[in-house]
């Protein structure tokens, strides 16, 4: 039975630089992949989409082109190249984490499905691990639970979309949150017709009416159809046609089109990890319950990243290893709880967020400032001509720290970080007001909205 200092079970996000630090500090360390090295932002998150919306964002603004002086002719698109450049950058990416970790020091690669066997043993296929510290980075996956009828038809999810190599003819996306609309938006501009599906009252649900009401808005003009409201989903195959069934207030009782995404959600890999054996317990939706350092119930088994349902996204995934790290090799006390919500929505215009929204401000009964702008008013985006959306930050009336902003406009998932770094900083928002910012920039903005700030009413 070999026996290691640290066994990390995948390499998603958390995983490589994890046996990277773990490698360097003379520890012996094996880590455990069955799939594709570099877990789902390399492989079918992040990269290959952001890649995909590149394309689609070049073709939009191509077709544009009389609204800034030319005329480029008719814009066709050649999914097959699409593909093939996304296919290039994403694989990349994994081979690149792949070869960093076979060629570790002090590192030993197993392929295989991994499973505990108890709270001190790994099972990689007829291999027993075993090591005193045990690292969980297994990930999650789309959920595709809850549309009765879906077993009886194709469909595709976020990761079967990366093996799409053509131009649907009229997708259908049932799900109108963050998946679901970059998917939705990139496709329209592609060619397809698209129709967004969504169960609650708005799209994004999560944010602010205002950010909601704008992003259908411009989803709309760019000819995208969007049905809110949606219950007791249906899915069901009619000829060459998918059809929907649905009851909404409003609209048709189905739509049907031709091929079906579902972007309803993720759920954590965790019903196939013998965590049972080793009694690491989950919650009801399966995510592995974690302390503020992410530990386990089980000492010596830490869970980090989407398994262990405390962020769904890279960037906490790479601070759950930061976190995990500095506790074991730094003697530096770090938690989760020290973090500030902040992610993107990388439609276009994207979104970019930070701290709290307007809606949970009032929730919680704090008195609080505001301040808006519009993009159109931003010397930036006007010169760019992409002028949709706004920025809105909230300050805390009392100790005039920031609570939260949301940015919907040109760059605002990179001015969003002023704002976030000053949250960190725990400085009142005078200290980002007072900056001098460079001109013409989105970011230059921001200062003068602080400046402008009003009693939020209600």
């Amino acid at each position: 039975m070999p026996t290691y200092d640290a066994i990390i079970i995948g390499t998603g996000q958390a995983g490589p630089a994890l046996a990277r630090r773990l490698a360097a500090a003379a520890m012996k360390v094996a880590i455990v992949e069955r799939g594709r090295f570099g877990g789902t932002c390399v492989n079918t998150g992040c990269t290959p989409t952001k890649t995909l919306v590149a394309s689609a964002y070049a073709m939009h603004v191509a077709r544009r082109g009389a609204d800034y002086g030319f005329t480029a002719g008719e814009i066709k698109v050649d999914m097959k190249r699409v593909k093939a450049r996304k296919d290039e950058v994403a694989g990349a990416s994994t081979r690149g984490v792949e070869r960093s970790l076979r060629n570790l020091e002090n590192c030993t690669v197993h392929t295989g499905h991994a499973r505990l066997r108890s709270a001190r043993e790994v099972e990689v296929g007829n291999e027993v691990l075993q090591s005193d510290k045990i690292f969980l980075n297994v990930g999650g996956r789309a959920t595709t639970s809850g549309i009765a009828g879906l077993d009886q038809v194709p469909f595709l999810t976020n990761s079967s979309m990366m093996d799409v190599d053509f131009v649907p003819r009229h997708l259908l996306i049932v799900g109108g949150s963050y998946i679901g609309l970059e998917f939705g938006q990139m496709y329209r501009r592609f060619g397809s017709e698209v129709t967004i599906v969504e169960m609650g009252p708005r799209l994004i649900g999560r944010e602010d009416e205002d950010v909601s009401v704008a992003v259908a808005a411009f989803l709309s003009r760019e000819g995208i159809s969007v049905r809110t409201g949606a219950k007791c989903l249906r899915a069901a195959k009619r000829g060459d046609e998918i059809v929907i069934g649905l009851d909404c207030i409003e609209g048709a009782p189905e739509v049907a089109g031709s091929h079906l995404l579902v972007a309803i959600g993720r759920r954590p890999n965790t019903d196939d990890l013998g965590l049972d054996r080793a009694g690491v317990k989950t919650n009801e939706r399966g995510y592995i319950e974690v302390d503020d350092e992410l530990r386990t119930s089980v000492p010596g088994i830490w869970a980090l990243g989407d398994c262990n349902g405390r962020g769904a996204f890279t960037h906490t995934a790479w601070n759950d290893y930061e976190i995990v790290a500095a506790n074991l090799l730094d003697g530096d006390k770090r938690r989760v709880s020290d973090r500030i919500l902040a992610y993107a929505l990388y439609t276009d215009p994207p979104l970019g967020r930070a701290g709290m929204t307007e809606t949970e401000v009032r929730k919680r009964g704090r008195r609080a400032l505001v301040a808006r702008a519009d993009m159109a008013d931003v010397s930036r985006a006007f010169e760019k001509g992409e002028t949709e959306g706004f920025m809105k930050i909230l300050v805390d009336a009392e100790s005039r720290e920031i609570l939260g902003a949301s940015f919907l406009g040109q760059s605002g998932d990179e001015a969003i970080h002023c704002v976030l770094d000053t949250m960190y900083a725990k400085a009142p928002y005078t200290t980002l007001q007072r900056a001098m910012h460079i001109h013409p920039t989105i970011a230059e903005w921001i200062p003068t909205m602080l400046g402008d700030l009003e009693e939020l009413k209600g």
